[in-house]
């Protein structure tokens, strides 16, 4: 049998059909907003007929699969990894203290308090530090899979260290040059960087170009110049404060981006290039990207896909279009995270 069965479409129940098993393993399941009502239908129908016990996944707004994205329509990707240790936890059945953790994948409730707090605290307990995964998204309510259907913190399983992976990020926005210091600032607020108002070395610094503008907090100890784009979410002009979607404090370094499609483009292409050299022929993949970006970025429906299919050929693939990115210890955004398995 197929090591990484894998299965997507319009109609759950043919796709639950002709998911072929492998017999034991892993299961991700990710449905559009659409299949809410279905969801618990849905994994017991996974179960019963793969004979597959364990599943994991979460609902979006749209959904990913090998060459394809679906939005505003009911689909289903579902896929089964033949891996043989992991676990799998969520709130109602937290991760066990002898639990083998080398690697986590999660889903995230976008309405769990301290988000960036509860990410960070489950990559301390994974030996590598490292997780993979996105937030949950929907036009109502968010729903998670951990063996069940359920909303709340996060969800996911942990890999043992015999699972061979790669994992990269790749960004959606161009920094503007230079890098500053906030010198006051406090909460969401910065009200002075390297001395000067925030806001003058903002406009300063984008030279009255109109485009969607984002705030990056770098990384500290990133090689690759990483950082995560929050948005600008206020303007005082009087004072010349702005206000950011994270909270700030004097002594971090921030910089000024935009969110820019041929920018996005280049990226992802650098990224799979460094995926492809981990791992040339993956037998697996997951990829979590970011609302904002698909056929909003890339300019068509699946022109985003495609060029993960050019560069990973006909690997089973799925994931979903997230309300945040999880990579290491951090929730990004504007981002797509690309996981392949050996």
């Amino acid at each position: 049998m197929e090591a990484f069965a894998f299965a997507h479409g319009r109609d759950w129940r043919s796709c639950v059909a002709a998911l072929a098993s492998p017999g034991h393993g892993l299961g991700f399941v990710y449905f559009t907003d659409a299949l809410l009502d279905d969801s618990s239908a849905i994994v017991a129908a996974l179960r019963s007929e793969t004979g597959v016990r364990d599943w994991i996944g979460s609902v979006g707004t749209g959904i990913l699969a090998t060459g394809t994205e679906y939005r505003d329509e009911p689909a289903i990707a579902a896929m089964i990894a033949d891996f043989e240790s992991f676990s799998v936890f969520s709130g109602r059945a937290p991760l066990k203290p002898h639990a083998v953790a080398n690697f986590g994948i999660v889903h995230a409730d976008p309405q769990a308090p301290d988000l960036p707090g509860l990410v960070c605290d489950m990559s301390s307990k994974i030996a590598t530090g490292f997780l993979v995964g996105g937030v949950s998204s929907s036009r109502s309510r968010t729903v998670q899979i951990a063996n069940e259907v359920l909303s709340g913190g996060l969800s996911g399983a942990v890999l043992g260290a015999d699972v061979a992976l790669a994992t990269r990020l790749t960004q959606g926005c161009r920094p503007y040059p230079g890098r500053y210091r906030i010198t006051e600032g406090e909460e969401n607020l910065i009200v002075r960087l390297d001395g000067r108002p925030a806001l003058e070395v903002m406009l300063e610094t984008v030279g009255g170009e109109r485009a969607q503008l984002l705030v990056g907090l770098p990384v500290p100890g990133s090689d690759t110049g990483d950082y995560t784009a929050r948005n600008l979410v206020g303007i005082d002009r009087q004072n010349g404060i702005i206000g950011i979607g994270d909270t700030v404090e004097p002594g971090m370094d921030i910089l000024f981006c935009k969110r820019d499609a041929a920018a996005a483009k280049r990226d992802l292409h650098v990224m799979l290039d460094r995926v492809k050299a981990a791992i040339p022929q993956p037998r697996g993949a997951l990829y979590y990207s970011c609302v904002a970006r698909g056929e909003h970025m890339f300019g068509s429906r699946g022109a985003e896909l495609d060029l993960v299919k050019q560069a990973l050929g006909e690997v089973p693939l799925v994931g979903f279009f997230c309300n945040g990115e999880i990579s290491r210890d951090r929730l990004y955004g504007y981002t797509g995270v690309l996981t392949v398995f050996r």
